[in-house]
């Protein structure tokens, strides 16, 4: 398909977000997508009309929210492939690669790649991993072959962006789950960026823990999962209600999984809304959305690189994701030029510090496309870009 076609035969749906202003040009998707309408609909019903604990009470208004509550559940778990006692509601991803960097029963060496979110690299610090550095490809995709050479026996976890937060590079997640799994390790895929505008089936991925966040995914804050056919081998890592199996102060005993990851109340407006973010997005279908992502990808990398003071990061085929730099100019004072201008990107290093060192730069702007992003998004930005350039030419 046609740049031309894919742009032109998506659908306008920014009417849908009521967050979208007339004359902002929001380009910050990435670090966050706007609301739509239907995903606000649900928390507020969740919270007002239909409102209840889950799990609990024996009334009715209880049992109806404990049916939607788990429906979320089911339906989040269908939206990956998945089964639904294979998916652990959790406060986002971060939390969730927490989980597995914690509760994993055989910690060792694990190998992470140079583009990973600082979200992807600190909590296996803390949890005692040994970490390796799988380097990048010369357009900044995670180097597989050079993880090939650098995996051995003794790593028991390669954990990897399935599309990069800065630069937009995908991941082969199949070869990466093949090459680990020829070691005898295990894969988490931080999928965060993927799920809003990639088709994700994590039976086909191969890959034994993927997370993702809700609120990347047009859906509420606070709300994340964690899937794997794996849970079962994981003990619990928090304690607290909910949880348990039976509790005696000589010993508790744990109830099976995902339960036992899910202490204490549980985000239950968030997962309602989770689930109604998955509708809005399957309605749209992802492969359209991914078609339209790209077109506008295409689209702004083709502009950007007309100018000569333009530096482009990533690879061409950058998922829905362009991080760029202006010489002599610092990102902060692009974003807040830019703001002027109503258009609103990221400006910074992305919570990915150990890149930008790769890179040799401080910080990168970063515009990020979503559902709502058109063609005119896209022209406000080059325009507000020439603003820049003349301020600082």
């Amino acid at each position: 398909m046609s740049t031309a076609t894919a742009l032109r035969t998506f659908p306008d749906v920014r009417a849908d977000f009521p967050g979208l202003t007339p004359g902002w040009h929001y380009l910050d998707t990435a670090a966050t997508a706007q609301k739509p309408q239907a995903v606000i609909d649900a928390t507020v019903n969740a919270m007002g009309r239909d409102y209840a604990t889950v799990h609990r009470g024996v009334y009715a208004r209880s049992a109806d929210m404990t049916l939607a509550y788990e429906a979320a559940r089911r339906r989040i778990a269908a939206f990956i492939g998945a089964k639904e006692e294979q998916i652990a509601f959790v406060r986002g991803a971060t939390e969730a690669i927490n989980l597995v960097a914690y509760s994993h029963p055989k910690k060792g060496r694990i190998l992470l790649s140079m583009l990973e979110h600082h979200s992807n690299i600190v909590p296996w610090q803390l949890a005692g991993w040994q970490v390796d550095v799988c380097p990048l490809t010369a357009d900044g995709c995670i180097d597989l072959d050079a993880a090939e050479k650098l995996l051995t026996s003794e790593h028991r976890m390669v954990a990897f962006a399935h599309v990069s937060n800065v630069l937009g590079s995908p991941l082969d997640v199949a070869r990466a789950a093949e090459l680990a799994h020829r070691v005898g390790a295990e894969l988490l895929i931080d999928g965060c960026q993927a799920v809003p505008r990639l088709p994700v089936d994590v039976a086909a991925l191969g890959c034994d823990y993927y997370v993702f966040s809700g609120h990347k995914l047009y859906g509420p804050t606070g709300i994340g999962a964690l899937w794997s056919d794996k849970l079962d081998r994981l003990p619990p890592w928090q304690g607290g209600g909910s949880m348990i199996d039976r509790v005696t102060f000589a010993k508790t005993t744990y109830a099976p999984a995902p339960t036992r990851f899910e202490a204490g109340t549980p985000a239950i407006i968030e997962a309602i809304g989770l689930a109604a973010a998955v509708d809005y997005v399957e309605a749209l279908g992802v492969d359209a959305i991914h078609a339209h992502e790209v077109a506008l990808v295409g689209s702004l990398r083709e502009a950007l690189a007309r100018k000569n003071s333009i530096t482009l990061f990533g690879p061409e085929n950058s998922a829905g994701i362009v991080s760029f730099a202006i010489a002599g100019v610092h990102p902060h004072d692009i974003g807040t030029i830019l703001d002027e201008s109503g258009v609103a990107i990221r400006a910074g290093h992305h919570c990915a510090q150990p890149l930008m060192e790769h890179l040799g730069v401080p910080a990168t702007a970063r515009a990020s496309f979503g559902v709502y992003s058109n063609s005119d998004d896209v022209a406000a930005l080059i325009e507000g870009l020439s603003r820049v350039e003349r301020i600082f030419g």
